[in-house]
């Protein structure tokens, strides 16, 4: 109770006022209502000031001491040690699906689209291309799900699967890849992953190295598999993902005879009547022996334990904001790349909802969705998403030809709004803040968000540098954070990430709570820990989610990876970059990528891509650079539309896009297209390509010129395109 004695807060109101004097407004002969204004005006502007010097003084990484060489190590600011577990008793993926699944067992999980139909469409230049017309998606809850993992765990028994055999999953992205993995890890059998865009050689290599004796794999990637079948060595059984509409049995042709081939759902059938005990793993077994994607050569196989992804798991869960049963995830990407695995672990772990989609029918403009269907994302409504930077710069360039066609008042306001929130997202009270930013919320970017359902909360980069264009121009109009991480197959896509409430673009964030991350001098290139303003070098990740090394390849698992004297396990991973003085790391260069001109000047091919791929011109880009000459040159995948839409305005006639790509004018309108974005970029001169050769034709997968996750084959390409890299040179 409130002591007697304390004075009444309401007694001043009731008191007379008494005359105090001249308000300081009045005694500088300031008009009261001017006054108001000022302070309207003053008031915000120190409020940015103190806002925007709070959070650029805020520290999200530390240096910290570490074993192995000599360098600048920097972690977590909020976690002296790296993590390992969400949870006590969680330390392997077997475990986290287990526990995850009996804790909400009547929760969504995982979420399919119904085909309703398939029908092959004609396009303008002749060719075939099949429409699907899809329902709504259908629902399989934790306990659905880790039921038929169970049975499929006990089929593959009654198979004939033994004991220390490999199985591989061969399939695109779907419900029936993660209840197969999850399947596998409960008789802990490690499982060979494969990207569905692998060639015959590749994928050949990949199964005999590792001896698998079971490939699970859609109906689609059977027939590959029939192809090369009298190139495989250990291979006894075949089980397929039924198609939905398809009831027929797949045909062998009669050149596997030796295999077994069963269906995913017979499987789990035989399962289901007859129940194996699980057989678990241990935090040091192998869970996945992942095989890259390989950018050069032939792939490599990294090999994760089961504690080495359960780490990356625990660290992204610590640093996502409100992770749970509200959120749902659209899956899209390969889950055989490290990025989208770990993601759906994450969502597992966090009691997410996860629904399958694919980038064909992502939205409803979406190559294979037939029109008047909606898309994926429209469908599905997700609240969290991860993607590769090509996907999301055709995002942008998507939004931004919509509103160039548009033009008019909708284009005048879409360029006010995002200019607007520019100004606020990079600190400034004077942007646009609260009724005015939903304001333009309703007005002009509910729209854009719409694309993507409408209820993005936040978004992961990863897998390739984003350019900061992109990074602000998506960040704006879906109204969410998109940030940054950065790591690769071999830490378990454990490295850095971008923390929510960092605006800034062009970093990859702090060090994740699993992993140090250290520079080390990079004498030849010039890049020390001791350079100023910024310590700079190649990048070495340390920590639990650092993988074994790669399969049956001592001598380049020894080349780049690591042990210190205190046993923690490190990988050099060949990028070079900078700390900054709050703890986020940026990625400049890589080692490989960076060609010394004749006349000495460093031109970092990466760099120079990502930045020049903000031309609306540009659909995809290499810049290639020769020691003996003093300037690099550019192949460039144009954009249909915006090059079309030029010609169309500029009145120039042309018989199909890959005449238009020959024609003077239009190699001089992108090459000044380039140009202007590269110098926006501070590109130096020499970074941006003198000559430059336009492609019509784009650069996929299955043209073998970029791999699953759209990185350029560079030496692939530079094959391709020898002669005319040496036109350019010529």
């Amino acid at each position: 109770m409130a002591s007697s004695d304390a004075p009444d807060p309401t007694a001043a109101l009731l008191q007379p006022s008494v005359d105090k004097g001249p308000s300081a407004l009045e005694k500088y002969n300031i008009p009261t209502k001017m006054g108001a204004y000022l302070i309207g005006i003053l008031v915000p502007l120190l409020l940015s000031y103190v806002l925007k010097n709070r959070k650029k003084g805020k520290l999200r990484g530390v240096p910290v001491e570490a074993g192995g060489d000599a360098g600048h190590t920097v972690r977590s600011y909020n976690f002296p040690l790296p993590i390992e577990m969400p949870w006590e008793g969680a330390s392997t993926l077997a475990d986290l699906f287990e526990q995850s699944c009996k804790k909400r067992a009547h929760a969504q999980l995982l979420g399919t689209r119904k085909v309703i139909s398939r029908e092959t469409e004609v396009s303008p230049d002749g060719r075939p291309l099949e429409k699907v017309h899809l329902g709504n998606y259908e629902w399989l809850s934790y306990g659905q799900v880790f039921q038929r993992a169970c049975n499929f765990a006990s089929g593959l028994v009654e198979l004939g699967h033994e004991r220390g055999e490999r199985a591989a999953i061969f399939a695109e992205t779907r419900a029936e890849w993660l209840i197969a993995l999850h399947g596998c890890f409960r008789r802990n059998i490690t499982v060979v992953t494969i990207y569905a865009s692998l060639g015959e050689e590749a994928l050949a290599h990949s199964l005999n190295e590792t001896e698998v004796s079971t490939v699970i794999c859609d109906r689609k990637q059977l027939k590959k598999l029939i192809d090369i079948s009298t190139q495989l060595d250990t291979l006894k059984h075949v089980i397929y993902m039924e198609e939905e509409g398809i009831t027929s049995e797949p045909s062998l042709s009669g050149r596997s005879s030796s295999w077994k081939v069963s269906s995913m759902s017979r499987v789990e059938s035989v399962g289901r009547e007859r129940p194996v005990d699980a057989d678990l793993p241990v935090a040091a077994d192998i869970a996945v022996i992942m095989y890259t994607s390989g950018s050069t050569g032939l792939p490599k196989g990294v090999m994760m334990t089961h504690g080495n992804v359960v780490a990356t798991v625990a660290a992204v869960m610590k640093i996502v904001p409100g992770l749970g049963n509200r959120d749902i995830y659209l899956a899209y990407l390969p889950l055989a790349h490290i990025l989208e695995l770990a993601a759906e672990a994450v969502m597992v772990a966090g009691g997410c909802a996860i629904g399958y989609g694919s980038p064909l029918t992502l939205t409803d403009t979406s190559n294979k969705i037939k029109k008047g269907t909606k898309g994926d994302a429209s469908m599905l409504g997700p609240t969290l998403m991860t993607a590769v930077p090509a996907i999301l710069d055709r995002v942008r360039d998507g939004v931004r030809k919509k509103i160039e066609s548009t033009g008019g008042m909708s284009k005048k306001l879409f360029d006010m709004a995002y200019s607007r929130r520019l100004a606020a997202i990079e600190g400034s009270w004077l942007g646009a803040w609260g009724p005015e930013r939903f304001l333009w919320d309703a007005l002009v970017f509910r729209k854009v968000r719409a694309v993507l359902g409408g209820h993005v909360r936040g978004m992961l980069s990863g897998g390739a540098p984003l350019s900061g264009d992109t990074q602000r121009f998506i960040n704006i109009c879906l109204g969410a954070p998109i940030g940054q991480g950065y790591g690769l197959t071999e830490t378990c896509a454990g490295g850095t990430f971008s923390e929510w409430d960092d605006t800034t673009v062009g970093r990859v964030g702090p060090p994740l709570p699993c992993s140090y991350v250290k520079l080390v001098d990079w004498e030849e290139g010039g890049y020390l820990t001791s350079d100023l303003p910024m310590p700079r070098g190649e990048i070495v990740i340390g920590g639990p989610n650092v993988t074994l090394g790669y399969f049956k390849n001592k001598e380049k698992t020894d080349e780049v990876y690591k042990v210190d004297e205190k046993g923690m396990r490190w990988f050099y991973t060949g990028d070079i970059g900078r700390f900054h003085p709050d703890g986020c790391l940026e990625i400049t260069d890589r080692k490989k990528d960076i060609v010394k001109l004749q006349h000495g000047e460093y031109v970092s091919l990466g760099k120079a891509e990502a930045a020049l791929s903000g031309s609306h011109y540009v659909d995809n880009i290499m810049v290639h650079a020769d020691p003996f000459h003093s300037y690099c040159v550019g192949l460039i995948v144009i954009s249909h539309q915006a090059l079309e839409n030029w010609a169309r305005n500029e009145g120039i006639a042309y018989k199909d896009l890959a005449d238009l790509c020959q024609k003077p004018e239009a190699i001089k309108e992108v090459q000044s297209s380039i140009l202007k974005v590269g110098k926006s970029a501070k590109l130096d001169k020499f970074e941006i390509p003198a000559k430059i050769k336009l492609l019509a034709d784009p650069w996929t997968p299955e043209s073998g010129l970029v791999t699953a996750a759209l990185k350029l084959k560079r030496e692939v390409i530079k094959k391709t395109f020898a002669e005319e890299l040496n036109k350019l040179y010529g």
